[in-house]
């Protein structure tokens, strides 16, 4: 049998539901709620941390809790690897006009707020037996973040390495100005001659970091899926190495898997 506080939070699901209260809507405050539902100011932090935890509501410092503005979710098919490939040797005109998120959310490139950084670090012990190279070997380290420009959170967190020899024969490729690049890294890497061949990813869902379910704006409890991608070339080689944390609130992994007919 609920008690009263999940029977109040249940009274404001439904208000949220049936668009009663919209997003972005504040909510009485909490004096008003217990007025309103003849309760101590107690139970109605119980119910309204209940709504919190489920990410129907926010509560914004000094001002009060309000109805969250549902995010953009993003639909992520194994697929998309092959449209990736499919594009890397199109003319740049025709690359530039869309991306991987777009192709994700269906938000167009001018919706969209983009950020790369770059920098030049030393294999570890990890990265040095994804790549199949010695420990101290150069690397670039990419970090990319996209988000829909109506919101503050974006849609992934990535980090991209490539081994500094593979690519140094074209120098854009080492300078994160030349972002965002269109095609992607399919068509970056096939810029010095390296097809890719197949796409190899594992994932895990695990809680966030602090700092991921600050960066990413996760309701509490929520958890993220965290992506590890190898991408190889003809050759059998390991070229690119990513970690992609996807937020578990508005993400949704989808796996398509042909079959050979017999």
């Amino acid at each position: 049998m609920a008690v009263a506080y999940e029977r109040i939070a249940d009274q404001i699901r439904a208000s949220i539901r049936a668009g009663q209260l919209r997003p972005g809507d504040r909510l009485p405050a909490e004096t008003k709620l217990a007025e309103q539902y003849k309760r101590s100011v107690p139970t109605i932090r119980d119910a309204l941390r209940l709504l919190r935890d489920e990410g129907l509501i926010e509560k914004q410092h000094g001002r009060g809790n309000f109805v969250r503005r549902a995010r953009t979710p993003a639909i992520r098919t194994n697929l998309r690897h092959q449209w990736e490939k499919n594009r890397a040797r199109q003319s740049e005109e025709e690359r530039r006009k869309t991306g991987s998120t777009e192709h994700d959310t269906g938000l167009e490139l001018d919706d969209l707020v983009f950020h790369a950084s770059y920098r030049e670090i030393k294999a570890n012990e990890e990265l040095a037996d994804v790549f199949g190279v010695p420990e101290g070997t150069a690397i670039i380290e990419r970090s990319y973040r996209t988000r829909y420009a109506a919101e503050s959170a974006p849609f992934t967190l990535v980090t991209s390495h490539l081994v500094r020899d593979m690519v140094a024969d074209n120098p854009a490729l080492l300078d994160a100005a030349n972002e965002p690049w269109p095609g992607g890294t399919q068509n970056q890497l096939h810029t010095v001659g390296i097809e890719f061949d197949r796409i190899e990813e594992h994932v895990t869902a695990r809680p966030p970091t602090p700092e991921e379910a600050e960066e990413l704006d996760l309701p509490p409890g929520t958890a993220v899926l965290f992506l590890r991608k190898k991408s190889y070339d003809t050759n059998d080689r390991v070229v690119e190495y990513s970690h992609v944390t996807l937020p578990g609130d508005r993400t949704e992994m989808v796996f398509v898997t042909p079959l050979e007919r017999w």
